[in-house]
């Protein structure tokens, strides 16, 4: 047995170590001088390890035909990508519509009715954190594409004209990277915006989030805060895929020393972006893609530039009496289709409730609703297991159980990894088809 605790063998021009079999070349068949290396064999480090695990410097000498077939092999795989059919890209634009989530138009009560626009999500998160930058000159945003590509869901268009290189930062394509110098300069006093092109590309950032931003606060006693806010687009968009499509509302809601925010509306926007900016505490905020472009009505008291809503305050969407739907982000839009299709169909009034934030998470708002109607139903997008959905009925068990006159059910996605194909992934989500038939199937219990 050799120093590495394998038996070696020599056949030849080959030597086996354990199941490896490495192509042994001779002086006769390359010029070692001439034959790419991984390491210097003069190097002191190369002696080093050379006496230490009892092996020929040989063994490190790839072959030259492997080396050119791998060439070949990333040449081949770049050609085929730019020289492929035109075809082929035109069909791959057109095979997906754009957006298969229908606008909801309901009525919506705000404190004023005078002086009311329409602003989509998009130019809220944009008006919001521009406002904040104005108020305050530690504000400043970093990430991929956010200053000369305007982002890349144009949230941050304009922003590098107004305020320039220093406070809108390009940032390499390294989240781990950009993260942690956003926790650094959060920790240095200043007050970042994080934008994560998806929340999916945050997970090569995850220790950055819990274990820096999220803890050191606390593991301070106090006294380090740590004022970010991380950004972008989370769960469900159409045609991405299992790696792009997953809801990490769950995942953040369970840290504790994070905040978790997930607006719905363009005043949900606005407001709980503000609110986000302003505190001292690491605020985690998951917009949707699909919602970015849609038109809200914002009230005149929005418009302002001191509008902020508070953490840990449910919003009443639609009143009812019979049945309570609780829900989130895109899933408000479709719980409200829903509640009318109730209504038409069944003669059922649904109170929805928008949460907008996730952690703290408005109880009281939940269990005064549940009093009232006695059926309770949770709608989100995210996994069935251990999702939100299953800490709301978790906490209508606890604090309001002896109102509930049927068990409490929850609709959310498919315990599946989101599937590319259209009418797969089509299945793997909530529809307003879907929460009819749960929500009628319930109040028949």
């Amino acid at each position: 047995m050799s120093a590495v605790g394998v038996e070696q063998k020599v056949h030849g021009n080959e030597q086996v170590l354990g199941l490896r079999r490495i192509r042994k070349f001779s002086a006769a068949v390359i010029d070692s001088e001439k034959a790419p290396r991984i390491r210097d064999p003069t190097s002191q480090h190369w002696e080093d390890q050379q006496s230490t695990l009892s092996l020929s410097p040989d063994l490190y000498t790839p072959s030259p035909s492997l080396f050119l077939r791998s060439q070949r092999r990333v040449f081949a795989m770049v050609a085929s990508r730019m020289f492929r059919p035109t075809s082929r890209l035109v069909s791959a634009s057109i095979a997906r519509p754009a957006l298969r989530f229908r606008p909801v138009a309901v009525s919506r009560h705000y404190a004023t009715q005078g002086g009311v626009k329409e602003m989509t999500v998009r130019e809220a998160l944009n008006e919001a954190m521009a406002e904040e930058m104005e108020r305050n000159d530690k504000v400043f945003v970093l990430g991929e594409e956010v200053a000369q590509y305007n982002g890349a869901y144009k949230v941050t268009k304009g922003l590098l004209d107004r305020f320039g290189e220093k406070r809108v930062i390009d940032s390499p394509i390294t989240e781990s990277g950009f993260t942690g110098l956003t926790v650094g300069a959060a920790l240095a006093g200043l007050h970042p915006v994080c934008e994560f092109m998806t929340f999916n590309f945050a997970m090569q950032a995850i220790d950055q989030i819990i274990n820096s931003a999220a803890k050191t606060h606390y593991m301070s006693g106090g006294i380090q805060p740590c004022n970010i806010t991380f950004r972008g687009p989370n769960g469900f968009a159409a045609g991405v895929a299992a790696q792009h499509s997953q809801d990490y509302s769950a995942w953040y809601g369970s840290i504790p020393g994070l905040k978790v925010v997930s607006p719905y509306s363009a005043e949900d926007a606005k407001g709980l972006m503000k609110a986000a900016i302003r505190d001292p505490n690491p605020v985690v905020v998951l917009e949707n893609e699909l919602l970015y472009g849609l038109s809200f009505p914002m009230s005149e008291e929005a418009q302002k530039d001191d509008f902020v809503i508070p953490f840990g305050k449910a919003k009443i969407e639609r009143p009812g009496k019979d049945l309570t739907i609780v829900t989130l982000s895109r899933c408000v839009g479709q719980s409200l289709v829903a509640a009318e299709k109730l209504k038409q169909k069944y003669g059922i009034e649904a109170e929805v409730i928008n949460l907008r934030s996730i952690k703290p998470l408005d109880v009281e708002s939940i269990v005064k609703s549940v009093k009232k109607t006695g059926h309770m139903m949770a709608v989100e997008s995210g996994f069935p297991s251990f999702g939100v959905g299953a800490e709301l009925i978790a906490l209508t068990a606890e604090y309001a159980w002896d109102y509930l006159q049927a068990p409490p059910v929850r609709v959310t996605g498919a315990e599946v990894p989101t599937p590319y194909a259209q009418k797969l992934e089509e299945m793997s989500f909530p529809t307003e088809d879907l929460i009819v038939d749960y929500a009628a199937k319930l109040l028949r219990a």
